[in-house]
């Protein structure tokens, strides 16, 4: 691997990521308002899935050549792409906020950190478990500044929230363990299509397929969420977990919550009191820290 390279995936990889992660919740609760949740989610899955197949018979890559790696990628499908985003969709539909869930699912490394000894031979220093620390505290205190939802949240709204906290825990422990290298255009292509087929009978079974196809926020928020959410930073995650320490790279959740605040002060003009912004820089030593012992 070329310095330039080296470089790109210890700094910029996970700075992209992150950036498109976390203005992925700003997008996501602005297509919310004009469909439900699976419906929305069934949707986006097909739409991926028609960007894909052109590229796929244009790149022509190689596919999988071990039941191993199909397995692999299926699992994935379904815990990442069918578990982890039905809960968050149907976390934020039962009026659980953006920053909500950003807070409840950036403690995922909290378990990850707990759980990766039994899964792999990595092992976590105490000065990372420092970085982790000041991570959760960050993210408490910008939730705290904002709370978790508005007017109605109930039990419902955070019980999904929980479940996507431990659908994409075991997701990223799974891909560490697993983890084989397949062409992201096969991998992402196998895995949408999969939470394709698992979440859209339930949305026609559970939904009434209610969508304001003419909105143009609708548009708006699928285009940004097809593209850079589904493609390009699901993605650099699966890599980064392959090319890196699982808890090293699922310490970045924790400054998704700052992030979204951020994005969505530029974007949704909603401002953070000073308490948030003091949770920002707390989060933002914490991940320091993670990130380099």
């Amino acid at each position: 691997m070329d310095q330039q390279t080296t470089v790109f995936w210890s700094r910029g990889a996970p700075l992209v990521f992150l950036i498109l992660w976390s203005s992925g919740f700003v997008f996501l609760k602005m297509g919310l308002a004009y469909a439900e949740p699976l419906s929305f989610l069934a949707l986006r899955y097909a739409l991926v899935v028609a960007v894909l197949l052109p590229v796929l018979l244009w790149v022509r890559p190689t596919w999988p050549q071990q039941a191993r790696q199909w397995a692999h990628l299926a699992v994935v499908g379904v815990l990442l792409q069918a578990g982890y985003f039905s809960f968050t969709y149907l976390s934020l539909h039962h009026q659980m906020s953006a920053g909500g869930i950003a807070l409840i699912t950036s403690q995922q490394p909290i378990l990850v950190g707990l759980l990766a000894p039994l899964v792999s031979s990595e092992r976590v220093s105490a000065g990372r478990w420092a970085g982790l620390i000041l991570g959760v505290a960050g993210a408490l205190m910008v939730i705290v500044a904002r709370p978790l939802g508005g007017e109605g949240v109930g039990a419902l709204g955070v019980l999904y929230a929980i479940l996507a906290l431990m659908v994409i825990t075991a997701s990223t422990l799974w891909e560490k363990r697993f983890g084989t290298e397949s062409h992201p255009v096969v991998a992402n292509l196998v895995q949408y299509a999969i939470g394709f087929v698992v979440v859209l009978p339930l949305a026609l079974w559970l939904e009434d397929g209610d969508i304001q196809w003419h909105a143009p926020g609708l548009w708006l928020s699928l285009a940004y969420l097809v593209v850079c959410n589904s493609i390009v930073a699901i993605t650099l995650l699966l890599a980064m977990i392959r090319r890196g320490e699982v808890s090293r790279v699922s310490a970045l959740f924790f400054l998704v919550p700052p992030g979204t605040a951020l994005i969505a002060l530029v974007l949704l003009a909603e401002e953070l009191p000073l308490l948030g912004w003091t949770g920002i820089a707390v989060a933002t030593v914490g991940i320091f820290l993670a990130m380099r012992y």
